[in-house]
């Protein structure tokens, strides 16, 4: 937004969206490889899955899409902070209370009552249990919370990321065609 390049792709004939959208493409592009490699490095370690290849692809599917969903949040921050610095580290700030508030390292059922209920409807949550599920990766004697996304985290991380990506979106490129104006 500072460096001019703005205000060249202002002068194009295309839609305001379309920089931010060839933004979170890219970034997009960047986790799949990056899911790539953890993968494969991840199957190096010992890590396997239990379930048909059609499941397993669902799973990174899922992963992806909520990486998606998550860059449109990112490029709502990139847009409302003045400096790559503070961007950076606004990036984080949520981010890291909401993946601990979730059951992707701790059992929500071990969780004080009013975590446990935001760490079964949080998006993390969701995605994780849907590919624990997609993946045949549920640990043993594992019994499912009775939370609507625990219960269905297919659709509920489906849900989730589409939801995120609405909304962001529709906030990102508000926020660029008025800094962009």
């Amino acid at each position: 937004m500072h460096k001019g390049l703005i205000d060249r792709f202002r002068s194009l004939p295309m839609a305001r969206g379309a920089v931010l959208t060839g933004r979170t493409i890219a970034d997009l592009v960047q986790t799949a490889l990056t899911l790539v490699v953890l993968a494969v490095v991840a199957v190096i370690v010992g890590w396997r899955t239990h379930e048909n290849f059609g499941k397993v692809l669902a799973g990174f599917g899922l992963l992806l899409l909520l990486g998606y969903a998550f860059s449109w949040i990112g490029a709502l921050i990139g847009l409302s902070v003045r400096t790559p610095e503070a961007a950076t580290s606004g990036g984080l700030i949520w981010l890291f209370p909401l993946t601990f508030i979730s059951n992707a390292f701790v059992d929500a059922r071990q969780m004080p009552s009013f975590l446990r209920h935001i760490a079964e409807w949080n998006p993390f949550s969701a995605t994780v249990q849907a590919c624990r599920e997609l993946f045949g990766n549920l640990p043993p004697g594992f019994r499912t919370p009775d939370a609507w996304p625990m219960q269905h985290p297919v659709w509920a991380s489906l849900i989730w990321s589409v939801l995120i990506i609405l909304i962001f979106r529709t906030l990102a490129v508000r926020k660029y065609r008025s800094a962009a104006a």
